[in-house]
């Protein structure tokens, strides 16, 4: 019985020390849910959600529809991914990643990780299906590409803490 309640107790200090950083191997609570299992799936059912929602509408047409889904989810992860900084969770790391964006944590900063891959190639499968279903007309290309751009170019590793004209710099 002893042993039992002392491996408890240990679990729990071992647990405690990883909570205020205590522990050289301690991982970022912020990324940590990017490499969990069945992520990815989840990722790419809410864009079909939003998809579905957005075609839901009778008076939008397809096109309309293609392009504001795109427009919609980079939108929504350049402002998750590379505008909000810092962590909502307290992480072991007193502090150094508060003025890192969601981007930049992820995997410690690694670049090329599949995690990284993933978040990249998203992006411009959804423009070259919207491309294609707009049927390439001119306005929804560009709207289209701008909104690819907006949220490629902060992902080249030349961009990694980068603040562009002091734009998020605290």
């Amino acid at each position: 019985m002893c042993c039992r309640g002392g491996r408890r107790a240990m679990g729990v200090v071992l647990v405690w020390g990883m909570m205020l950083g205590g522990t050289p191997a301690q991982v970022n609570p912020n990324s940590l849910w990017l490499n969990s299992r069945g992520m990815w799936l989840s990722y790419a059912c809410g864009v079909l959600v939003l998809h579905l929602a957005l075609l839901s509408f009778p008076f939008l047409s397809v096109a309309t529809v293609w392009t504001l889904t795109n427009v919609i989810h980079n939108l929504v992860m350049f402002v998750f991914l590379h505008v909000l900084k810092g962590t909502p969770w307290e992480s072991g790391d007193q502090g150094k990643v508060r003025k890192l964006t969601h981007w930049e944590q992820i995997d410690d900063g690694i670049q090329f990780t599949s995690t990284r891959k993933f978040l990249t190639v998203v992006p411009i499968i959804l423009f070259f299906l919207t491309s294609f279903y707009t049927k390439y007309d001119s306005f929804h290309f560009v709207v289209n590409f701008i909104a690819l751009l907006l949220v490629l170019l902060p992902k080249l590793p030349q961009f990694h803490c980068v603040r562009l004209f002091g734009i998020n710099k605290y």
